[in-house]
């Protein structure tokens, strides 16, 4: 009976101990699969009154971007305050932010105009399918990626070459809105430059109704924003601009309106899955992914600086691409992280993704309260607005920088800038793309060969290594020191392999020691020019060495074979070791007619010694 009772306590003391660990491991498995999971403990009545203030300024805020960004994607206005609802729901259950605001933007927005226009008519049921599918695959595109793990695929994206691109996107918005601005008729799919050739034939047939009414909604958000910034800018703009319209009776007049909007939440969508449409919206959905992903870190990343938050680039991968597939299905279009809400979301005092929940319920209600007075609203006001939208999106102080600044960033910012005004968007950001791979390529392809010296440090007295190039310092006729400040890889082995040859052929050195500290990896190309360079320095009497190899690196260049091929004694733990040692196998009779003598290790001959005595 006792041994009966302490089996069973035995049991009972397994079984709690099963039930103590295994909710963590069951835990860290469901995070991962749903990531709001990490942040949800967090939920507390004190966040949860920080988040609704937050959401409701965000959903105030959201409401005319929202039809705005919609106009400049050639869908009905409803189509942005849809995309406003959903994406940021699931962008905040599945992203790593606690303060990105997903939803609709500019950019992308102007993307999708650029992409899908060529296939429909803007605005048609055709357009709209379209525009579903190609956020469905923008979205799939997002999601394979955070899988594969790929969230540093935006760190190859310079920033200039996103500046270039938006500074581009804003005059193109700005030019598609002229139309609306000053009530003329330009006709559909018109080039940059026909738009504005268009524009100056019909500037004598200007509608001044039109015209007073958009520039009042601007001078409206303008003084707003200046003097009375707590009320939401763009809103007041809009009210102003459709009263004025209401008291000039505009549509007698000739100003259109936008209509009403559906009084309704996002109904269910289908995208097209026929493989023609697949086909053909790939390689445009390839670029509104980019882009996408591009604009959610960079303001990840932007605010998490400030809330000293850690952001998983490959979980908002997933976060954005769940958030375009799932949007697909409830009537969205393509949305990414938007600066200006996230911004305020922020500074709005939000503590966790419930804020971005939040305001996309405010606004679900707020569009079933007001959606009828939409009727009144002037497009000639919406022009207005998205004139602003589009001057905020010029980033002035970073393009004076860049000009003044550096002239390879300025040719990537100009290229970049030039492609997206007379080229394909799409077609810009792959341009963009390739310009920043060219650029970090360039910059990695000639690391810093820094020569070393034996020298004595002032502060401390002790001999150490350093470089010539900072002050004048004696070297050994026989050994040369060098470190490589950079990856020993495909696009930087010419530029060593050339640095070595002039060191051992223009300068005489037949015996080279890298110091490895700034080498984080070598590719196979950097190691079979390495062997070459080490078997031919061999052939003329002298070798190859290497010290202080970081330990990834050498376990990668062990399992090579590199250093069976160059030989075990040439790799030392410590430049000290290295130096005593190599100073064994340079020619003595040039040693005992040296008078440098740098090295402690330097070998002392007979005639030294007298000298001494």
């Amino acid at each position: 009976m006792a041994d009966f009772r302490g089996e069973l306590s035995s049991c009972v003391f397994s079984s709690n101990r099963l039930r103590r660990v295994s909710p963590k491991v069951d835990n860290s498995i469901l995070s991962t699969i749903f990531p709001f999971l990490r942040w949800l403990p967090m939920v507390n009545r004190e966040t949860i009154r920080a988040d609704l203030i937050a959401g409701f300024t965000g959903a105030v805020i959201v409401l005319p971007q929202g039809v705005a960004f919609a106009t400049i994607a050639g869908l009905p206005p409803e189509y942005g305050l849809y995309t406003a609802m959903v994406t940021p729901i699931v962008a905040a259950l599945f992203g790593s932010s606690l303060h990105l605001i997903s939803g609709p933007t500019t950019a992308i927005s102007i993307v999708i105009f650029s992409a899908v226009s060529h296939h429909a008519v803007p605005g048609s049921p055709e357009f709209i399918k379209l525009a579903l599918t190609i956020t469905f695959l923008a979205g799939v595109y997002q999601l394979a990626f955070g899988v594969a793990r790929l969230g540093a695929l935006v760190n190859f994206v310079s920033h200039t070459v996103v500046i270039g691109f938006t500074a581009g996107a804003a005059i193109l918005i700005a030019t598609s809105q002229m139309k609306h601005v000053l009530g003329v008729e330009v006709p559909r799919g018109e080039s940059f430059l026909h738009t504005w050739m268009t524009l100056y034939e019909h500037l004598p047939q200007i509608n001044y109704y039109v015209l007073i009414i958009a520039l009042a909604t601007l001078a409206t958000a303008l003084l707003v924003k200046r003097f009375i910034p707590a009320i939401p800018n763009l809103l007041a703009g809009l009210v102003v601009g459709s009263v004025l319209a209401i008291l000039l009776d505009g549509e007698a007049h000739g100003v259109k309106l936008v209509g009403e909007i559906p009084r309704h939440l996002p109904p269910l969508s289908s995208p097209d899955f026929s493989l023609a449409s697949l086909k053909l919206l790939a390689p445009e959905a390839f670029a509104v992914a980019l882009l996408g992903l591009i604009e959610a870190v960079s303001i990840s990343r932007a605010i998490a600086s400030k809330s000293h938050q850690r952001i998983d680039g490959n979980q908002e991968f997933i976060g954005q691409g769940m958030s375009n597939i799932v949007g697909s299905f409830f009537s969205s279009y393509a949305g990414s992280g938007s600066f200006t809400r996230s911004g305020i979301n922020y500074s709005a005092g939000a503590r966790t993704p419930m804020s971005a929940i939040f305001a996309a319920i405010f606004l679900a209600l707020i569009v079933l309260l007001i959606a009828p007075l939409t009727a009144y609203l002037p497009i000639a006001a919406m022009g207005g607005v998205i004139l602003l939208v589009a001057y905020n999106l010029i980033d002035i102080h970073h393009i004076r920088e860049i000009l003044t600044i550096s002239k390879s960033e300025t040719a990537v910012l100009l290229t970049t800038f030039f492609a997206t005004l007379f080229l394909e968007l799409e077609f810009a950001i792959y341009l963009g793309v390739l310009l920043s791979l060219v650029l970090f390529l360039n910059r990695t392809s000639t690391p810093d060969v820094v020569e070393l010296a034996p020298s004595v440090n002032p502060l401390t007295g002790k001999r150490e290594l350093a470089s010539i190039d900072q002050k004048p310092l004696a070297q050994c006729p026989q050994l040369k020191i060098i470190r490589i400040d950079m990856s020993i890889y495909f696009g930087s082995a010419n530029h060593i392999q050339n640095k070595l040859h002039e060191i051992s052929e223009k300068e005489g050195y037949h015996h080279i020691l890298i110091i490895c500290t700034g080498v984080n990896f070598i590719d196979m190309t950097g190691a079979e020019m390495l062997m070459q360079e080490a078997t031919r320095l061999e052939e003329l009497g002298g070798g190859l060495y290497f010290a202080e190899i970081k330990p990834r690196v050498y376990d990668f260049i062990s399992r090579a074979h590199f250093i069976r091929h160059i030989g075990n004694d040439h790799f030392f733990d410590e430049k000290k070791a290295a130096i005593h040692e190599i100073i064994k196998r340079v020619d003595m009779e040039r040693c005992r007619t040296c008078k440098v003598r740098v090295f402690e290790d330097c070998p002392q001959f007979d005639d030294d010694r007298k000298k001494q005595s």
